[in-house]
């Protein structure tokens, strides 16, 4: 019988470097503040390194 595990699930319990990780990544993962548009000329129109929580998984 063969069990497979999904890596990408994390536990209860996380030890603080990887609950700092974590938590850089929730702050990065946001869509860029509408002065930035009007200061660049609207140049940059959204942030490219958006991630989506079940289409791009982190690699813990």
């Amino acid at each position: 019988m063969l069990i497979l595990i999904e890596r990408s699930c994390t536990s209860s319990h996380k030890t603080f470097k990887i609950k700092r990780f974590l938590a850089k990544k929730q702050k990065q993962n946001r869509p860029i503040p509408q002065w930035i548009r009007m200061k660049t000329g609207n140049k940059i129109r959204y942030n490219s390194k958006r991630r989506h929580w079940r289409r791009t998984k982190l690699g813990l």
